[in-house]
């Protein structure tokens, strides 16, 4: 993942802890991680088809907020 990803993953993270985050928002949050690998094919679709979105999400940010620390991390010691 890239600078940007990492950016707009944060970006999305945010509005879905705060519930302002639009349908399209989550999926686009969804997306980034089904394409990072971060989620497998099968999470992806059922979130799409709207099947158990809740606890996909819920997981989701489990798993983006753990990439961040680990990118924020990283980039702490590239300096």
């Amino acid at each position: 993942m890239d600078h940007m990803d990492y950016s707009r993953l944060l970006e999305l993270k945010r509005l879905i802890d705060n519930k302002q985050a639009t349908s399209e928002q989550k999926k686009e949050y969804l997306n980034i991680l089904y394409r990072n690998g971060n989620i497998t094919k099968e999470q992806y679709d059922a979130y799409l088809k709207n099947q158990n979105t809740d606890e996909i999400i819920n997981a989701a940010l489990t798993i983006g907020g753990v990439l961040l620390a680990a990118w924020l991390i990283t980039k702490l010691f590239e300096k």
